[in-house]
């Protein structure tokens, strides 16, 4: 039988899930552990820290679950199909609309931020050991930014799952630009070696500079 800790944490999340942070106080965590609401203050101290907990403890669960996923891919089609794999499988279980809850209030609430900066770094190192295993032999690997990449899919990956509670259609619209994307990524790549030669020199004198700024920035 799970403790009484356990409980509130999975309570917390099962919540934050249903009601969302409008929903989530101390009495309505403890009805749905059925504990006494005090246990809340006496294990966690408070509800927000309660909250940080069980969201940063269910997207480590989640992530055990798709590691092996992620580290199968090779391809940024495959990349984006388990990305909406995932979408779908997360909109069911909802820990990550649990995390994108918690994004929203911390917001107005500075002590939630540190979880939701947990929990997204979990998803964003996934993301980017992914993403450099299969920009490496691409043409854009010299100018891709994998970090920065990794942390704007994990961001808006996020942010889907609100913009998804509200406009349906509008997040499909979101996730097939996003495979466009990737269908030109791979177009770029199935060229022969003078059209990539070209497309690198125009990139070079577009981006290039920038990018070498940024990564020296980096590396200071």
């Amino acid at each position: 039988m799970a403790d009484t800790r356990t409980k509130l944490l999975d309570a917390a999340l099962e919540t934050l899930k249903k009601q969302g942070m409008a929903g989530v106080s101390a009495r309505t965590i403890a009805t749905a552990a059925g504990v006494n609401q005090a246990l809340v203050f006496y294990h966690f101290g408070s509800v927000d820290q309660l909250l940080a907990a069980a969201v940063e403890r269910g997207c480590e669960q989640r992530m055990i679950l798709y590691r092996e996923r992620f580290a199968a891919v090779t391809t940024l089609r495959e990349l984006l199909d388990l990305g909406r794999a995932i979408h779908e499988e997360e909109r069911a279980e909802g820990s990550v609309a649990a995390l994108a809850q918690l994004l929203a209030g911390s917001q107005t609430d500075s002590k939630l931020a540190p979880a939701v900066v947990g929990g997204l770094n979990l998803w964003i190192g996934e993301v980017e050991q992914a993403l450099g295993r299969v920009l490496a032999t691409s043409p854009l690997a010299e100018f891709a930014d994998v970090s920065g990449l990794a942390k704007a899919t994990a961001a808006a990956f996020v942010g889907l799952e609100l913009y998804e509670g509200v406009d349906t259609d509008g997040a499909a619209q979101a996730l097939d630009a996003l495979e466009e994307l990737a269908v030109l990524v791979t177009a770029l790549e199935d060229m022969g070696p003078m059209v990539r030669r070209v497309v690198r020199a125009r990139l070079t004198r577009s981006i290039g500079p920038r990018s070498r700024s940024h990564r020296d920035q980096e590396s200071k």
